[in-house]
């Protein structure tokens, strides 16, 4: 047990914002560029070793990954945003046992829903988008999700917590140990044993458990604040988690909305072809997201910690910080889109000329959501990470289901497929709009 003394004195009272935001800041899009790097080495793989048709069904089960993602950030987000409040208030002991009942939690809810999920496989599968040519991929890589898919949201949830707890360089450490081991796996069962796309799914498993071994190594550190106590169900903290922690459940959701609305709306208006297309463009996409979202795992912790402890000035200068980095990066994203579509679409295989061009198309327009996305993300952990649930929810809610599916039901009857490649730009650019709206009515820190 850490003494008053040394609670009082964390770096985080202290240290000068720019700084502080950096050191959170690098490790995230490191760890989360090596995940995206991972993620895409994997589409590159299947593509090339095993076909289009593949690559499409590995990306319509994709969303069931997400969901189980979303669940472990639905207590976990919602936990360690309790948890670094507590900090910030000088409360280790609540601390700790907000981060005991969240890890049982996650690890409870994943498991019994795998399982009974696991039971209605079948239909499952197709509801997700799948049809004749793509099912036995989809099956296959699902399967092993449902059965083994609390590894990783155990990994993903232990993660949160111990960046909350100063430590995101573990974190980053621990993604990376995921990532590349991750890669080797899937060479080593793709090309040497010849598994198919259940094989690359263990694969993905196996690398988070060596992944949660890392993050094992905080519990060793002299200053480290995270301690499993004695558990016994306190429902209202529960309920503060699951309300905090909402929108970034809703976010990966909507991920998984988007995955299956597109996949469904493109097998209709082009075919396995089109569904191809996406999966490319899916994966592309995964990288730039996962940037953003490493972008808010270094906001998260800082604004609840001093959110927590009444810093007010602290809290609004990191976000202004956050913001201008977040612009900055999407920039950057939308021009190597404009530049880089084609080399980037001949990396995952040597597709035939429909799919090489949709997916060409499908990227140049989809960047322009990047220009827009960026702050949408920051601000939604922004709002998150104070407790203002509703701002939060409505800009997770809005971008990635409300508005996207508006014009994904609408705009495709107009525009062909290019209005499937404009429904998340345009449902970015009418939530950022929401935002500025919101901001000028209200404080910054409302």
């Amino acid at each position: 047990m850490k003494t008053n003394n040394e609670t009082i004195t964390n770096p985080l009272d202290t240290q000068p914002i720019g700084r502080t935001f950096v050191k959170y800041l690098i490790p995230s899009l490191v760890g989360m560029l090596l995940m995206a790097l991972n993620f895409v080495v994997d589409g590159i793989m299947v593509g090339n070793r095993l076909g289009p048709v593949a690559l499409a069904g590995v990306g319509i089960a994709g969303p069931v990954y997400t969901i189980f993602v979303a669940m472990s950030l639905w207590i976990g987000i919602g936990g360690a945003t309790l948890f670094s409040q507590a900090m910030g208030a000088k409360k280790p002991e609540k601390a700790n046992f907000i981060f005991t009942q969240s890890l049982i939690l996650i690890f409870s809810a994943t498991l019994i829903i795998g399982l009974i999920a696991f039971f209605f496989r079948e239909p499952l599968v197709y509801a997700l988008g799948a049809n004749e040519e793509t099912y036995p991929y989809a099956s296959a890589y699902l399967n092993v999700m449902l059965l083994f898919g609390f590894v990783f949201t155990i990994e993903n949830a232990t993660s949160v917590f111990v960046r909350n707890d100063r430590n995101p360089n573990l974190a980053m450490a621990a993604l990376i140990v995921t990532a590349v081991s991750n890669v080797i796996l899937n060479y080593i069962i793709l090309y040497i044993l010849n598994l198919g796309v259940a094989g690359a799914a263990y694969g993905t498993i196996i690398s988070a458990a060596l992944g949660i071994l890392v993050l094992g190594l905080h519990f060793f550190r002299k200053n480290n604040q995270l301690k499993l106590v004695r558990f016994k169900l306190n429902r209202p903290l529960l309920l503060q988690a699951i309300m905090l922690g909402f929108p970034s459940f809703l976010a990966e959701v909507g991920i998984s909305v988007f995955t299956i609305s597109h996949n469904v709306t493109l097998e209709r208006l082009a075919g396995t072809d089109g569904v191809a297309a996406f999966s490319v463009l899916n994966y592309v996409h995964g990288v730039m997201l996962l940037m953003f979202l490493g972008m808010g795992s270094a906001v998260q912790p800082l604004v609840s910690y001093y959110h927590g402890g009444r810093q007010n000035d602290r809290k609004v200068h990191t976000i202004k910080i956050a913001l201008k980095t977040a612009a900055g990066a999407g920039l950057v994203f939308f021009l190597i889109g404009q530049i880089a579509a084609g080399p980037i679409v001949s990396i995952f295989g040597n597709f035939d000329d429909t799919v090489t061009s949709l997916a060409t198309t499908g990227i140049r327009i989809f960047f322009f959501a990047y220009l827009f996305m960026g702050a949408n993300f920051v601000m939604m952990t922004f709002y998150q990470s104070i407790g203002n649930v509703r701002m939060a929810t409505w800009i997770t809610f809005a971008r990635e289901i409300l508005f996207m599916l508006i014009i994904l039901f609408t705009l495709p009857h107009f525009m062909g497929v290019n209005g499937v490649w404009l429904a998340i730009p345009i449902a970015e650019l009418l939530v950022l709009t929401s935002i500025i709206f919101y901001v000028r009515r209200h404080r910054l820190t409302a």
